[in-house]
């Protein structure tokens, strides 16, 4: 099964259970957004890689005239469309389809927004191109994620737990990768100057953690096996608790591409 085929079919099954999940629908960083998206000017904003649509409905409370919410899983974008509706968000609209790929015309949009979303990028780095793309001069970009640890050993076994949790998964990034990929995405005609703007822990309950992608029995089992097994320093790290629980680092990046 082709890897957007295989996230497509992961997410789509559990889309229900994001929209409720309390990592995806709460946080200080939603806020931020509404806060980031009141700036005069902001008329047209892209959600890329929306999931349940928490960062499209941060964006709608902020009076944008137009959210456009993207993603690969239709049921997923369903989800979305009905909690809108619920909301009373009706400036927000669905489209399905991969973030390498935006079927939108160039400098279309005065904000773009992904959140937990980038680690099952097949190709980030073409993702931002696109970004940039539609992209309006002097727009912002603003990406929250999930970040690898810039240590060797706490990335692999970061990568570990989220490959054995989420067979879709990609990779989650360092600090310092993002940095560098935002730096050489087309964003103006000299280099944007990008700094993280704000990192965070994340705490993952692990049994919500598992049920909400629909992790099999077998991958639970092993993921436990895994952690159990980690050394001291890495549990610690993580702050691995008895019951499996543990925390990773979140971040959030902000570019504006250079005006013409």
């Amino acid at each position: 099964m082709e890897q957007h085929d295989l996230a497509a079919r992961q997410f789509g099954s559990t889309a229900a259970a994001y929209l409720t999940s309390s990592v995806h629908a709460s946080g200080a960083d939603l806020a931020r957004l509404t806060r980031l998206a009141e700036t005069p000017g902001m008329l047209r904003a892209l959600d890329l890689g929306c999931g349940a649509g928490h960062a499209s409905f941060a964006l709608a409370r902020a009076g944008i005239r137009e959210v456009v919410a993207y993603d690969l899983a239709p049921q997923m974008l369903q989800v979305v469309a009905t909690e809108a509706k619920v909301r009373g968000h009706a400036q927000i609209e669905t489209c399905a389809g991969p973030a390498e790929h935006l079927p939108f015309a160039a400098a279309g949009f005065d904000m773009v927004v992904t959140r937990y979303s980038a680690h099952h990028w097949l190709d980030v780095p073409r993702a931002l191109r696109e970004v940039a793309r539609v992209l309006k001069s002097g727009g912002t970009f603003v990406v929250i994620d999930v970040l690898a640890p810039e240590t060797p050993l706490m990335d692999t076994v970061l990568q570990t737990l989220e490959i054995l949790r989420d067979e879709s998964h990609v990779r989650d990034y360092r600090g310092s990768e993002w940095q560098a990929m935002l730096e050489a995405a087309t964003f103006g005609a000299t280099r944007p100057a990008v700094a993280m703007a704000d990192r965070w822990k994340l705490p993952m309950q692990f049994d919500s953690w598992v049920a909400r992608i629909g992790t099999a029995p077998p991958r639970i089992a092993a993921l436990k096996t895994v952690m159990d097994a980690l050394p001291s320093d890495a549990r610690r790290y993580f702050s691995m608790s008895p019951d499996h629980s543990f925390t990773i680092d979140a971040g959030w990046f902000e570019v504006g591409k250079v005006p013409d």
